[in-house]
Order: C-alpha cells, then sequence, then structure tokens
C-alpha cells in the first residue's frame, strides 16, 4: 500500500473504544489499519482527503474507480452497525444518505459523499433549520419498521423496571419527583409503541448539505416505535449554546410545536413519549454516575409540561 493510502487511528478515537468496549475495543482499533487497508482494495477505492471520526467510527473520503466521490466508514461490528444496515438499505436514499455498498461482517460501510462541514447548524434561522429537519424525519418516519428491528416497547418496559433504582440515586427531591413524572408518562404509553422506522439521533450536526437533495440525514439508529421517541435530538440542538440569547421555553415549545405539526403527531402522545426519551437519557447517566438530572432535559421538560 502506498504512503498515501495508509490509515493512521486517532488517539481520540482509540481512547474511545478502550473506554466503550475494553479489552474487545482495543483488539478491533489494533486490526483497525489492516482493516482499512483491505476495504480499500476490495472496493478499489482511493484516498481523497483527510479522515474524520467520531466516538465509534473512522470514516475516510475516497474516489472510486469510476471517479465518483464517496466515504468509507469503518466500525466494530455490533447491533447498532447491524440495525443501521438495515435502516439505510430500507430508506434506500429517500431523505438519507445512500449507501452503496458494505461488508456485513467487518461492518464497513461505503457511502454516498455529502458535504461533511455543512451541517444544519450553519443555517442561523433556527425555524428555517427546524423545518429543513422535520421534513426529512416526516419522510423517514413514514416507512414502516421491518420485522426484526428493535422496538420501543421492549426499551420503554425495561425502563419502567430500573426507574425505582435509579430515583434513589438522584438527592433531590424535585428532581426524583420529575424523574417519577417521566416514568408515569412512558406508563401511559408502553402498550402502544408504535411501528415507524425512528432515525433515533435525528439532531442538526445529523443533517449534512448535499448535491443530489440538499440536505441529507445520516447515522441513523433505527428503532421501531412512535415517532415522538424521535423527536428529543431535534429538540435539544445546540440548546445550551443557545440558552444565552434565547427563551429556551419559547424556543423549546416552537421547535416541538413545528415538529408536531410536519410530522402529522398526536402532541400529547408525542409530548408523552419526549418525556420517555428524557427518561432514557437519564437512566444512562444515572448508569454513568451522575447524581443530577441533566440541566437541559429539566428544560426541555418544564417547557412542555407548563405550555
Amino acid at each position: 500500500m502506498s504512503p498515501s493510502q495508509a490509515v493512521e487511528v486517532p488517539q481520540p478515537l482509540a481512547m474511545s473504544y478502550a473506554r466503550a468496549f475494553g479489552d474487545a475495543g482495543s483488539a478491533w482499533i489494533a486490526a483497525l489499519p489492516a482493516l482499512a487497508a483491505e476495504a480499500l482494495d476490495r472496493w478499489e477505492l482511493r484516498r481523497d482527503g483527510a479522515a474524520r471520526f467520531g466516538q465509534a467510527s473512522l470514516v475516510l473520503p475516497v474516489q472510486r474507480g469510476n471517479g465518483t466521490h464517496a466515504v468509507l466508514k469503518l466500525q466494530m461490528p455490533r447491533a447498532e452497525v447491524t440495525a443501521a444496515l438495515i435502516g439505510l438499505r430500507i430508506w434506500n436514499g429517500d431523505a438519507m444518505v445512500r449507501l452503496l455498498d458494505h461488508d456485513p461482517e467487518t461492518g464497513s460501510m461505503l457511502l454516498e459523499r455529502l458535504d461533511a462541514v455543512r451541517t444544519l447548524t450553519s443555517i442561523e434561522d433556527d425555524d428555517t433549520a427546524m423545518g429543513i429537519l422535520a421534513e426529512l424525519q416526516s419522510r423517514l418516519v413514514a416507512v414502516p419498521a421491518p420485522q426484526g428491528l428493535r422496538g420501543l416497547g421492549d426499551i420503554a418496559t425495561e425502563m419502567l423496571k430500573q426507574t425505582p433504582e435509579a430515583v434513589m440515586a438522584l438527592p433531590d427531591p424535585a428532581q426524583r419527583s420529575l424523574l417519577l413524572d417521566w416514568s408515569s408518562a412512558v406508563a401511559e404509553l408502553v402498550d402502544e409503541p408504535g411501528d415507524r422506522m425512528l432515525h433515533w439521533d435525528l439532531h442538526y450536526d445529523n443533517v449534512l448539505a448535499a448535491d443530489r437533495e440538499p440536505w441529507l440525514a445520516i447515522d441513523p439508529e433505527p428503532l421501531a416505535g412512535d415517532p415522538g421517541f424521535d423527536l428529543w435530538p431535534a429538540l435539544n440542538s445546540g440548546l445550551d449554546d443557545m440558552a444565552a440569547k434565547a427563551d429556551t421555553p419559547r424556543l423549546v415549545r416552537r421547535r416541538f410545536d413545528l415538529l408536531t405539526s410536519t410530522l402529522d403527531l398526536d402532541r400529547a402522545r408525542a409530548t408523552g413519549w419526549t418525556l420517555g426519551r428524557l427518561l432514557q437519557n437519564a437512566l444512562w447517566d444515572v448508569e454513568d454516575g451522575e447524581t443530577a438530572l441533566a440541566p437541559s432535559a429539566v428544560a426541555i421538560s418544564e417547557a412542555l409540561l407548563d405550555r
């Protein structure tokens, strides 16, 4: 392999894998350069720009043999990657980045190239940005989830089981009460979890400018469920950064109204499932050792419940 094709593993990615996956993650990182070389050779790809990375993947801009541009996404095989492949195949480029090829055994994906530096955060007017996201999301959730995809019903049932122990980890009585309110909202909806295919992580940074369409979604984590459970990432997009210059409750309510209107959702159900998403995040935080609810979660909850 020529020096220009050789892949170096970014240290933050290596550290992320060691924290998240232990020895198995470190072993995968050690094998990553060889995995990248094999994928580049198999698909006859040429490196075409600087590598990018997230917490769980390495993304290499490449040029295909026919001259078209693409990206090679490398990640450790696991359930989330399998779900992403299911979603990418079924959406087939509708509102979503297009999957060009993949290797299910290694989790490697060849995807169409989008503009990695132009996300929805580049749009100053929040109504415009949220409107674009909502239109994409309405197309994504119009697709029924296939058999075998993880379902919101199972997730919600497990959240309800975990709540009592999590409540005891919060020293603030007001926050304990709030967590129980979120749990009660989920308990009312758990028997009707929905059957749409959700993105599960559609926020401003997961919408990129494109050539095929003005904007397309990336990085899905597909789940079968009610679209109301999919609103939180959008509601939370840049919320901490905007809090100093915006009326947070008004901003959250405006975003919520735009999303529910575009997706044609029942607002009471959407509120309940959004509180369920706050509960899920809080349970994860408690599991990681947190003893207080995230301020943004409290702000979103108050905005929706104080209407």
